[in-house]
């Protein structure tokens, strides 16, 4: 993994975080469920893992079964949600992800996640971790990541112009939207080390925030 290894400072009005594989480590329920969606389907579920990270369930579900009718996706997708919902098994905070929210209290972020209600309340409580005020979830959107629709939103509900957020993010597709909505990108793990954000970081105890005097966010990363 290529970390930043030089110390970088950020300045942004405004941050808009993802939640799962950001905030959140849900890789084994994300797992359990999608392989089990896989072998129901006949596929290979290391190719499924490939594409199912950071989508709406019935955008990736478009993916890899291309032919099928988008209703069918879009009832398979409710189905799979309350599942993911009621299985929090394994879901934990990413490291350092407490005291990054609570360092946030009071600074303009919101959580824009592929998650629906429900399932983001599930896991940010299974993990401990506390809600930010703005929430764009999928029922805020009608178009999943890669597209930038949900940053957009929440830039916008935080009143803040686009280039001045930053978007925290860990998967290609959230990556892709963070850019399409003229945002600079702070990839968190393993998996955004692939797709060129920003800057990478290992997990959340490498950023430290800081409130500078014109109401800017300072984000010191190392």
């Amino acid at each position: 993994m290529t970390v930043t290894t030089v110390p970088t400072v950020l300045t942004a009005r405004a941050l808009l975080l993802d939640m799962d594989g950001t905030l959140v480590n849900s890789d084994a329920a994300v797992e359990r469920i999608w392989r089990r969606w896989a072998e129901r389907h006949g596929l290979d579920a290391a190719e499924v893992m490939k594409v199912v990270h950071g989508r709406q369930g019935y955008a990736s579900m478009a993916l890899l079964l291309p032919d099928r009718p988008m209703e069918h996706n879009l009832a398979d997708n409710a189905r799979m949600l309350a599942e993911e919902t009621a299985d929090t098994d394994g879901v934990v905070a990413i490291p350092g992800a407490p005291e990054f929210l609570a360092s946030l209290r009071g600074l303009p972020h919101a959580l824009v996640t592929s998650a629906d209600v429900a399932l983001s309340t599930a896991r940010m409580a299974a993990a401990g971790l506390e809600l930010p005020q703005v929430r764009i979830t999928a029922e805020s959107v009608g178009a999943s990541k890669p597209d930038p629709e949900g940053f957009l939103k929440g830039a916008a509900e935080l009143g803040v112009d686009p280039e001045d957020c930053i978007v925290f993010e860990d998967s290609a597709a959230g990556i892709q939207a963070g850019r399409a909505a003229g945002m600079r990108v702070v990839g968190v793990g393993a998996r955004a080390d692939f797709h060129e954000p920003d800057v990478v970081v290992r997990d959340l105890t490498r950023i430290r925030v800081e409130a500078a005097p014109d109401g800017r966010i300072r984000l010191y990363v190392r």
